[in-house]
């Protein structure tokens, strides 16, 4: 039977998932202090993370900065680079020969669309001649130019421009575990859970490993990643798969140094579509992070890997490409009984937006402010959890299809398949048809905790050259004036910034060598 009080936090994997988990935990519920919570990770020494290079979010600096991390430490441990956002390279329609179209979809607009000013309407009838990407975002023009989102002179965390982060993840899950285990009293177990002890409730008791005996506690978060032997197994909860929507389940991954030391590291992903799939591109600090997502179904891994080795060129001669088997879909709960699964364990949609790190936190953050020291309100806080995260994910799947089905491409059956209405959520396609007549607008995202907010469909949208017409209500938008000076202003906005910053290889230098100014 459970203890009235949960007091002893059990986290079964590491990885990104269970040490930023343990984080934020540790930090928000005052770990190891009298009257507290006691946490502990038990991690495997012998199951690798599965890292490639990740893409953060800029919530990734709220996080970092809570739990009291230094960031020119953390960048120079971690290999990390600043992130403004991504870059979609033939995305909308089938390039031709030696062709090269894109559009970008920056972590920030000038003015924001919900609660700002929404210059979308006003764009869609000519008031500026910029692709949309570049007309409302100075940041887009920046990562053109490759510049950086800050000075060396502005403190750590602060910004000039919104930013995320690049990092090699097995270094990252290193350094949070050394963070948490030296400056947040978190405990660290190294060993392999063999099996799962349950109450006669049907909530966890504890775990058996094979080299610490058995290690009890009161509530448990598994992070096992795909395997999710707590809450999947060990529970019984099942698994939403989404492979009928989202087709790339498979992943080649590669390392690829620079030419140079001073090569100049973009200060955004590239992700290019392709046949089967597409590449992304990640600049860390001293290699780049090159991989292929793709469908099995519209694709033999031979032919991945050869669309791979040609796109990053002859730098792939003698290099290794990493197969990662990707399960599509989320479980059917996140939380059972005493048991939450945060990370892989509890879904996971592909690489595209970077949402898989986001998701950790988010998950993380609402157990720490919800998190139920009493027992008798495990059941309460277990179904608002469940419903915030089934409604997350499933917009995040939206967000995510929206990428494919509005494309032009129709050169394989791959891009056939990803157009047609039956891959396409009925969510999503009811938005599309009111956005042939409405330019997405505040109604539209009503929910506090929407991941993918506005401004970001508007990006891929019209990145996309997705066709609004509003011809039949153009008197609900009379301030063209109003928006012609802000198209002005973002102009001015970015001739300054380009004046300013430095390029991302130069401030990369200057805070591995420095580190950064404090606030």
């Amino acid at each position: 039977m459970l203890k009235s009080t949960l007091d002893d936090i059990v986290i079964v994997g590491g990885g990104t998932a269970g040490w930023l988990t343990a984080a934020i935990l540790a930090k928000k519920l005052n770990a190891g202090k009298e009257g507290s919570v006691q946490i502990t990770v038990i991690e495997s020494p012998d199951i690798p993370i599965i890292g490639v290079g990740e893409g953060t979010w800029p919530t990734m600096r709220t996080t970092l900065q809570s739990v009291g991390v230094d960031e020119g430490e953390f960048m120079r441990e971690c290999d990390a680079t600043f992130k403004q956002g991504a870059e979609f390279v033939n995305w909308q329609h089938t390039p031709a020969a030696g062709e090269k179209h894109s559009y970008f979809h920056p972590l920030s607009a000038v003015f924001h669309s919900s609660y700002d000013f929404n210059l979308a309407p006003y764009w869609l009838q000519g008031a500026s001649e910029l692709p949309y990407d570049l007309a409302v975002a100075s940041q887009s023009r920046i990562c053109q130019l490759g510049l950086a989102p800050k000075k060396i002179t502005t403190p750590a965390y602060a910004a000039l421009q919104n930013y995320a982060y690049h990092f090699n993840a097995v270094k990252f899950a290193a350094f949070m575990k050394k963070h948490c285990t030296e400056k947040l009293s978190v405990g660290f177990i190294s060993a392999n859970v063999q099996q799962v002890r349950m109450h006669t409730c049907g909530a966890i008791a504890s775990v058996l490993t094979d080299s610490m005996g058995e290690i009890k506690g009161d509530f448990f978060v598994d992070c096992t990643g795909s395997k999710a032997l707590l809450l999947g197994e060990a529970l019984g909860v099942g698994w939403h798969g989404i492979n009928d929507i989202i087709f790339n389940d498979t992943a080649l991954a590669m390392q690829v140094p620079y030419p140079a030391a001073d090569w100049p590291i973009a200060t955004h992903t590239i992700a290019t579509a392709h046949e089967a799939g597409w590449t992304w591109d990640i600049g860390l600090h001293n290699r780049r992070g090159v991989g292929y997502v793709y469908s099995s179904a519209h694709s033999t891994d031979e032919r991945a890997e050869q669309i791979l080795r040609q796109h990053v060129g002859e730098q792939a001669e003698g290099l290794e490409a990493r197969k990662i088997k990707l399960n599509l879909g989320y479980r059917q709960q996140f939380w059972r009984k005493n048991c939450v699964a945060i990370g892989m364990s509890a879904a996971f949609i592909e690489p595209l937006e970077a949402s898989a790190i986001f998701l950790i936190e988010a998950a993380a953050n609402m157990l720490a402010d919800q998190f139920p020291r009493s027992s008798a309100a495990l059941g309460y806080v277990e179904k608002k959890f469940n419903d915030t995260f089934k409604l997350r994910w499933d917009k995040s799947i939206d967000f995510i299809k929206l990428h494919y089905c509005i494309s032009q491409r129709r050169d394989t059956a791959y891009w056939v398949d990803n157009c047609a209405d039956s891959s396409i959520p009925q969510s999503l396609q009811q938005r599309l048809a009111h956005w042939r007549l409405h330019p997405p607008g505040k109604y539209d995202f009503d929910y506090a905790f929407e991941p993918f907010v506005l401004d970001s469909y508007l990006f891929v949208l019209y990145g996309m050259k997705f066709n609004t017409d509003i011809s039949h209500n153009l008197s609900s938008y009379p301030d063209k004036h109003s928006a012609q000076q802000l198209f002005a202003e973002i102009d001015r906005t970015t001739a300054v910034l380009r004046q300013q910053l430095p390029t991302h290889r130069e401030l990369i230098d200057k805070v591995y060598q420095y580190g950064m100014p404090k606030l």
